[in-house]
């Protein structure tokens, strides 16, 4: 079917039949390659409306007070030592994970894709960990904490050492050109989206969350808790992009998904939660108050059930339950008033870091 504009002298023939088949053509990989970037007409719908939400819950670091956290960070008395270095481990960890998902969003899964509407909403997610990377150095900054710390804690650390370690060997497999109409290779590419959209941002992060987040809710660095709150949220979204992106991807190339494939993704979260629970066993090596190391374990069990059965895998811990049903609660933040509303409208953001009144106390 053809459709004509004629305009003055011109005639504009549009070939649908021919726009058609390039939508077709669309594709998690090995689709139609264009320069274009046309988004319309879209194929991968959720993959938009994901970005639409994301772009709805933007944030800054900079909006969020921490004179309170300054103060109880400089005060012995009012935090005990485990919590301070729960604060210093979640630092540590995350002011180089966020840059490791980023660089691996961009360099790999985004590369790797054909799809537009793919590529923007990846685009979005890198742009994403740019803010909590930046909320990190805004914490750092704030709290006044040497950031060679933070350098040393993800050098020298085991435990931070073995979980990056983790996730970049999967990573930089994927570097270079490969042929991805290789049944092998497509499940190289599968199995790095699965990596870090399950087993990374959706179970690894989740300790440190929880942990950071408790502390939160006993009124201990309420200005961190509430960037990881944030922070938790944007998680949430990429947990579900990366999901989609690789249940249609296995749906588009089914001959990626054997018996064998399947163990491998089960054996890589096993791992995953293996390492994920050495590392809270360092952020919590005694029971604090309100903390208790033996919950942060099993909650790992049931998340990472979560994030298998999510994706058509039998857990690793069959009728695994949740220990901290008030997670959940912390990432329901629809309901709450915009992040935005709240700031007085002659705030400024150098005034986050600036001392309270007496009377603001």
């Amino acid at each position: 079917m053809q459709k004509s504009f004629t305009v003055g002298n011109k005639t504009f023939v549009l070939d649908q039949k021919k726009a058609e088949q390039a939508f077709q053509e669309k594709r998690i990989i090995n689709g139609r390659e264009s320069m274009t970037f046309n988004l319309l007409p879209l194929k991968y719908n959720w993959a938009y409306e994901i970005y639409k939400t994301m772009k709805a819950n933007h944030w800054e670091p900079e909006d969020v007070i921490m004179n309170r956290d300054i103060e109880q960070w400089k005060d012995e008395g009012q935090v005990s030592d485990i919590e301070r270095w729960i604060i210093m481990m979640g630092v540590g960890y995350f002011s180089a994970a966020e840059g490791i998902v980023g660089d691996n969003i961009l360099h790999v899964i985004r590369e790797k894709v054909t799809a537009p509407e793919l590529k923007l909403v990846l685009g979005r997610h890198a742009h994403e960990e740019n803010v909590h990377a930046d909320s990190l150095l805004y914490m750092i900054s704030s709290l006044g904490i040497n950031p060679h710390e933070c350098e040393a804690m993800f050098e020298d650390i085991p435990t931070i050492v073995k979980k990056n370690e983790f996730v970049t060997r999967h990573s930089y497999a994927l570097r270079n050109d490969v042929d991805l109409t290789i049944t092998e290779n497509k499940q190289k590419f599968a199995k790095n989206v699965f990596l870090f959209g399950q087993c990374m941002e959706g179970t690894q992060f989740y300790g440190m969350f929880g942990m950071i987040l408790s502390l939160y809710r006993q009124n201990k660095f309420r200005g961190i808790g509430e960037m990881f709150r944030y922070t938790l949220r944007d998680e949430s979204n990429h947990i579900e992009l990366l999901r989609n992106l690789f249940m249609d991807l296995i749906e588009e190339n089914p001959d990626v998904w054997t018996s064998e494939f399947k163990e491998d993704l089960r054996s890589t979260m096993a791992e995953a939660i293996e390492l994920e629970k050495e590392f809270i066993s360092d952020c919590l090596p005694v029971d604090s108050i309100g903390l208790s190391k033996t919950e942060f374990l099993d909650y790992i069990d049931y998340i990472a059930s979560r994030r298998l059965e999510g994706v058509g895998l039998e857990p690793l811990v069959q009728n695994a339950q949740n220990p901290l049903p008030w997670l959940a609660e912390m990432m329901d933040i629809k309901k709450e008033q915009n992040f935005f509303e709240g700031r007085v409208t002659e705030y400024q953001k150098a005034s986050s870091l600036e001392i309270e009144s007496d009377d603001d106390l």
